[in-house]
């Protein structure tokens, strides 16, 4: 029997944290892994979990996810059979508003929520990267008889602070205390080094969402959001409860919330290890994206010239490289690599052009970018910055989309 769930998907923030990748797409639309966009791991994981009846909230730049939804996901939701993805702009109908917070994404969309007449809503972001099967926390939430199940993931609570929204349970995992993103957030008993941190993934009961989302909707200054204000209010008297994302021998699962520049780079560089973290080549859980009918890549040598050395890399679909040294990189679609080029854990993200002799160290190019010949990147702040570029905390250097060097 398919699941009586419908589930959200939450793609409308404006993903400022993750600027230049995000000046013209919205953050759940920022490719990842050569081949992805971001929103498609938490697609993915609901259609893996048969959870076919989906609503997508996009705000900020959307054409880009409705574009990519539109020619990669459609295909999977036969509307006459029951299924549907339906992409969810600001419909404006309550008070005029664009949406303000989660919990008023939400809210704005009650009469969907009604009309699909699902037991338990499942509300997700489209920003996270992590395979999760969906079906175990709903049934841990329909065990417990909870109002709401929040994910949780055991992180450090020095990563934690100001960061996260900070969970606190008893023996039973009912939720005791919650802070949203505090400075100093309490650790998990026996553990001062770690704190459990909300993931922004809920389970709630219909019935139950709908009446709050109401009773806050009529309260003046009740607020906009599930972290700051709706969570914060309810745990005390309600049946909240924290689902660990582990797998069934108790290991936690890899789960990432790629929102900076810095995340978002080591999560690239977790998917090149040789034994990575991140089970994302599981056949058993593929992931769906839209990939457009490319030649596959090509990898040349000039004569008198050593063959191009490549180790720990992604090479995608239309590239082609002729006599350039690769390591710790992620080459998307269509890129072109000349001789003598030179990429230390570096990022295109597609239909990039590197030059003869340029070397580019921990660097990400976005889409539709030209490297002149014998550039430098990511080998100097200072020059780097004066040429335009974003430098990330980390000393990771972003090359903006569109960028032709001269």
């Amino acid at each position: 029997m398919r699941e009586r769930t419908l589930a959200i998907i939450l793609a409308g923030g404006k993903g400022t944290r993750l600027e230049p990748l995000t000046t013209d797409r919205a953050k759940p639309a920022v490719p990842f892994g050569g081949s992805y966009r971001i929103i498609d791991f938490t697609l993915s994981n609901c259609v893996n979990s048969e959870l076919l009846q989906i609503l997508v909230l996009t705000q900020y730049k959307s054409h880009s996810v409705d574009k990519h939804l539109d020619l990669g996901w459609k295909q999977y939701f036969p509307r006459e059979l029951g299924p549907f993805l339906n992409v969810v702009p600001p419909q404006h109908r309550i008070e005029g508003e664009y949406y303000r917070g989660t919990a008023d994404a939400v809210y704005q969309n009650l009469d969907a929520i009604i009309e699909a007449q699902s037991d338990t809503v499942l509300v997700l972001a489209g920003d996270h990267v992590y395979t999760m099967d969906y079906r175990s926390m709903i049934r841990f939430h329909r065990e417990s008889r909870a109002d709401v199940t929040i994910g949780a993931y055991r992180i450090p609570t020095a990563e934690a602070a100001g960061q996260f929204g900070v969970i606190e349970v008893n023996p039973e995992q009912r939720v005791i205390g919650f802070q949203e993103k505090p400075r100093q957030p309490i650790p998990i008993p026996g553990d001062q080094s770690h704190s459990l941190a909300s993931m922004g993934i809920y389970v709630f009961s219909t019935k139950f969402l709908i009446e709050i989302l109401r009773t806050n909707a009529a309260i003046k200054g009740g607020g906009y959001d599930f972290g700051h204000n709706i969570l914060p209010q309810i745990y005390p008297t309600q049946r909240v409860y924290a689902y660990s994302f582990c797998s069934p021998t108790g290991e936690q699962m890899y789960w990432r919330d790629v929102g900076t520049i810095d995340s978002y780079f080591e999560a690239h560089q977790d998917l090149l290890q040789p034994v990575s973290p991140f089970k994302w080549r599981d056949r058993r859980w593929p992931i769906r994206t839209y990939k457009p009918n490319l030649p596959p890549p090509l990898l040349l040598s000039s004569a008198g010239n050593d063959a191009s050395a490549l180790s720990n890399c992604i090479v995608c679909a239309g590239t082609v490289i002729q006599d350039a040294h690769i390591s710790g990189s992620i080459v998307s679609h269509e890129c072109v690599i000349h001789p003598g080029a030179c990429l230390e854990d570096t990022l295109l993200l597609g239909r990039v052009e590197i030059g003869a002799g340029a070397r580019l160290r921990r660097t990400i190019v976005d889409k539709d970018c030209r490297i002149p010949a014998n550039a430098q990147i990511g080998y100097s702040v200072d020059a780097d910055r004066a040429r335009g570029f974003t430098v990330s905390a980390g000393n990771v250097t972003v090359v903006p989309r569109g960028y032709q060097g001269t």
